[in-house]
C-alpha cells in the first residue's frame, strides 16, 4: 500500500471523514431518494418544510420539543457548523481531541480556535477547570471566546461524556457567557443504552444551546450529505438562525432534493429505520468490544468505546519499541498503522491531538467483511463473531497490531 502523502499529512488537505458504517444501505430508503429524484423538486437553503417538521419530530421525541421554525438543514455537518460560526461574532473552543473538521470550518471564517484538555474519563467535552483556565488565558491576551463546541457521543474517542462532567462544563461555559453547539452526531450509537447515560446539553440549558446532528452517524448513508441543526426557542436563537441561513444561501449549501426526502423519512423513525439503526449498533458494539479486547492484548491503551463504530488508541506503552522503528509521533504512527492494517488509521494530529501523543482513530467496518454480501450477513447473524469471515478479520487485526508492537528492533540485554 503507497505510504501517505507527506503533504497530505495537514488537518485541511487531508481531513478524515466519520466512520462508515460498512453497510448495505436499507433499501427503503434508496426508493425513497430514487423515487424523489424523479419528481425533482427544487430545494431552498436551511432545508424543506418536510425535512425541518421531520426533524422537530425527532428532537421532541428525546425531550426537546422544537419548532420547525427553530431548525435548519444543509449538505453535511460541516457546511452547517461553518453557517452557524459565521453567525456568532468571537474565538471557538474546541475539546482536545476533536471531529477533524471542526477547527477548518472555524477558521475558514477567520476565527481563533483554542484546545481544551478533556477528562481521563471521556473526550468530546472540555474538563471544566481547564475550560475556565482557558477562557481567562484567551482573554488575558487579548481574544474573545464566544463559541464552545462539544459532543457528548464523541467522535473520535468513541465515549459518551458522564452527565456530572457535562452538567460542570455547561455551567462553566454558561458563566463566562459562551454560546454552545452540540453535536450530537452519535447519540443514537450508544452501545449499551441501558447503562449509559447520555444528556444533551440543550435540556439543561436550552436557552443557549445550538444542537448539530450529521444524519450520517445513525440515519443515512455517509455519501448522502444532510444534517441538521436545533436553534434555542428565544429571540436570539431566532436571530442566530436568520444569521446562519445568510451563509447557507451564500454558500449556496443546500441538501439535494433526494437526499431531503430520504432524510425527512428517515427522521421520521418508521419501523423498518428503527430496526436497521438497532441491528447496526449492536453489530458495532459486538465488533468494538473484540477490537477493543484485541487491542489491549497487544499492550495498547484505548478507553472502552461507549458509541460509534470507531476505536481511539494510544500505542505509548510501546513508545521505546516504535521509537527505535521510526515511529515518535502521530504523523508516522498513521503511516505503521495504515500500512500494517491496509486501511486508512488517522492519527490523533488529524483530530487536534498532540502531534507528539502515539493516537490514532481506528476504523470497525473492515472488521464486518469484504463484499456487501458479507457485511449483510454479519448484520444479519445471530453470532456476527462467530461468523468465517469476521473471524478471519478480526485475527487480522489482531495480527497486524502485534506486527507493529513486534515490528521495533529488540535491544540486546547487557551481557
Amino acid at each position: 500500500m503507497r505510504r501517505t502523502d507527506p503533504e497530505g499529512h495537514g488537518p485541511v488537505r487531508y481531513a478524515p471523514p466519520a466512520p462508515e458504517p460498512g453497510l448495505p444501505v436499507l433499501p427503503r430508503l434508496a426508493e425513497v431518494l430514487a423515487t424523489a429524484a424523479a419528481r425533482g423538486p427544487v430545494e431552498l437553503p436551511g432545508g424543506s418544510s418536510a425535512l425541518r417538521a421531520a426533524a422537530s419530530g425527532y428532537w421532541g421525541r428525546r425531550g426537546l420539543p422544537t419548532e420547525p421554525d427553530r431548525t435548519a438543514a444543509a449538505p453535511g455537518a460541516a457546511p452547517l457548523l461553518l453557517a452557524v460560526t459565521a453567525a456568532l461574532a468571537g474565538d471557538v473552543l474546541l475539546p482536545r481531541p476533536c471531529p477533524a473538521w471542526w477547527a477548518p470550518a472555524a477558521r475558514l471564517v477567520g476565527r481563533r480556535t483554542y484546545s481544551v484538555a478533556t477528562p481521563a474519563e471521556s473526550g468530546g467535552v472540555p474538563d471544566p477547570y481547564a475550560l475556565l483556565e482557558t477562557v481567562r488565558r484567551v482573554r488575558d491576551e487579548g481574544g474573545g471566546p464566544r463559541l464552545l463546541l462539544l459532543s457528548v457521543a464523541d467522535d473520535p474517542t468513541a465515549t459518551v461524556a458522564p452527565p456530572e462532567v457535562l452538567h460542570e462544563t455547561v455551567e462553566a461555559a454558561l458563566g463566562e457567557g459562551l454560546h454552545i453547539v452540540s453535536d450530537e452526531t452519535w447519540r443514537d450509537t450508544l452501545h449499551d443504552p441501558r447503562d449509559t447515560v447520555l444528556i444533551s446539553p440543550a435540556e439543561m440549558a436550552p436557552d443557549h444551546v445550538t444542537v448539530v446532528s450529521d444524519l450520517a452517524g445513525g440515519l443515512l448513508p455517509g455519501d448522502w450529505p444532510a444534517a441538521v441543526a436545533r436553534f434555542p426557542h428565544t429571540a436570539d436563537g431566532a436571530e442566530l438562525r436568520a444569521r446562519a441561513l445568510d451563509a447557507l444561501t451564500g454558500l449556496g449549501a443546500v441538501v439535494a432534493a433526494p437526499v431531503s426526502a430520504a432524510a425527512a423519512y428517515a427522521l421520521a423513525e418508521p419501523e423498518e429505520v428503527t430496526a436497521r439503526r438497532a441491528a447496526a449498533v449492536a453489530l458495532h458494539a459486538r465488533v468494538a468490544a473484540a477490537a477493543y479486547r484485541l487491542v489491549r492484548d497487544a499492550g495498547v491503551f484505548a478507553r472502552p468505546p461507549q458509541a460509534g463504530r470507531h476505536l481511539y488508541v494510544d500505542l505509548e506503552p510501546l513508545r521505546a519499541g516504535l521509537a527505535r522503528a521510526g515511529v515518535g509521533d502521530a504523523m508516522e504512527l498513521e503511516d505503521r498503522l495504515t500500512q500494517a492494517l491496509g486501511v486508512r488509521a488517522p492519527g490523533g494530529h488529524r483530530f487536534g491531538d498532540d502531534l507528539a501523543a502515539l493516537r490514532a482513530r481506528l476504523s470497525l467496518a473492515p472488521l464486518l467483511g469484504r463484499t456487501p454480501a458479507e457485511r449483510l450477513e454479519s448484520l444479519t447473524a445471530p453470532e456476527p463473531l462467530e461468523l468465517p469471515h469476521v473471524q478471519a478479520a478480526l485475527s487480522m487485526f489482531g495480527s497486524a497490531l502485534d506486527a507493529v508492537r513486534d515490528a521495533a528492533p529488540r535491544m540486546e540485554p547487557p551481557r
